[in-house]
């Protein structure tokens, strides 16, 4: 697929340059640390109402996700530190789902709590993922039930009963028993392997040119991967009616001007520059000149991508 250049943040070709911009400016901010990888997942159950509720309950998981890093993280039972965070927005699953998560680039360890000295993780382990999930879905239900006490939350369709305020505590009580799906990778190998991790998951959209195969009288034919199969079973096609390939597209479109990469702690825009040079200096490594940008603005409307991409063959 060729596409115009509309530089719309959903646009496939268009977001790989806007990637490429962003990674840019990030290099400056690498500590010659260890870095994680944490995934933060919303039950299914979330997902159905967060689709009618994206600008709020998006915000959510990013302000929740992040508080529970910091929190385990500043406990002396586990790092006694204060760390910092980037995280990233995902809304689809492989077959275009709406499946909300957010993905975590954390540095290995953090500041002791009077900024004094660096303090490490154990080499090759950064926070206990059972911590994480149970204080992350405590925190996220909590939040979200006050939010429907303040009337923020819509509901519609099937959903509609969910209104009423008893119902909705109904709806909410086997979620606090179900296991939230949070978990960590491995550290990775160098500051080059963060920003190749980097380059792949920032400026992803639902769906890339790669993974299109065809647009033919029986539809859109793409590339997915099915994760309850194991091996190379897991690498499967599917075809999708014209009509609900845009549907299931659609779902991914964000709210006008929401931040799909948010920095936390240590790492939050006002106080980064100086955060960094501070450690920098505690690690004894030298320093490097900063750059900017988190920003790729949206120049052109998703329908002019899809109209040159779909519509027009």
């Amino acid at each position: 697929m060729n596409s115009i250049t509309c530089r719309n943040r959903h646009c496939p070709k268009c977001q790989a340059s806007a990637a490429h911009r962003w990674l840019e400016a990030r290099q400056a901010d690498l500590l010659p640390v260890e870095y994680y990888h944490v995934v933060f997942t919303l039950p299914a159950a979330i997902s159905a109402i967060a689709w009618y509720n994206k600008a709020v309950l998006y915000s959510l998981l990013f302000d929740v996700a992040a508080e529970t890093l910091r929190t385990i993280a500043a406990d002396p039972k586990h790092l006694g530190a204060q760390i910092g965070a980037t995280l990233v927005l995902h809304t689809w699953g492989s077959a275009l789902t709406h499946h909300p998560h957010v993905h975590g680039i954390v540095p290995g360890g953090g500041l002791s709590p009077d900024g004094e000295r660096w303090v490490a993780c154990r080499p090759g382990f950064f926070l206990p993922v059972r911590v994480l999930s149970r204080l992350f879905r405590r925190r996220f239900l909590e939040e979200l039930a006050a939010m429907h006490g303040r009337g923020q939350l819509r509901f519609f369709g099937e959903y509609a009963a969910l209104a009423d305020q008893a119902t909705f505590a109904r709806w909410l009580a086997p979620l606090r028993a179900c296991e939230w799906v949070v978990y960590a990778k491995r550290p990775f190998a160098g500051p080059g392997a963060v920003l190749a991790y980097l380059s792949r998951y920032t400026h992803r959209v639902a769906i890339s040119n790669r993974r299109l195969i065809a647009l033919d009288e029986q539809g859109v034919t793409f590339h997915w991967k099915d994760y309850r199969a194991r091996g190379r079973t897991r690498y499967k096609t599917m075809t999708l009616e014209a009509g609900e390939f845009m549907r299931r597209f659609l779902l991914h479109v964000l709210p006008g001007g929401f931040h799909r990469i948010r920095h936390y702690g240590l790492l939050a825009n006002p106080v980064r520059r100086q955060n960094l040079a501070s450690i920098r200096a505690l690690l004894h490594a030298p320093a490097v000149t900063d750059a900017s940008d988190d920003t790729c603005a949206d120049t052109s409307s998703l329908s002019d991508f899809l109209c040159a991409e779909v519509m027009r063959r």
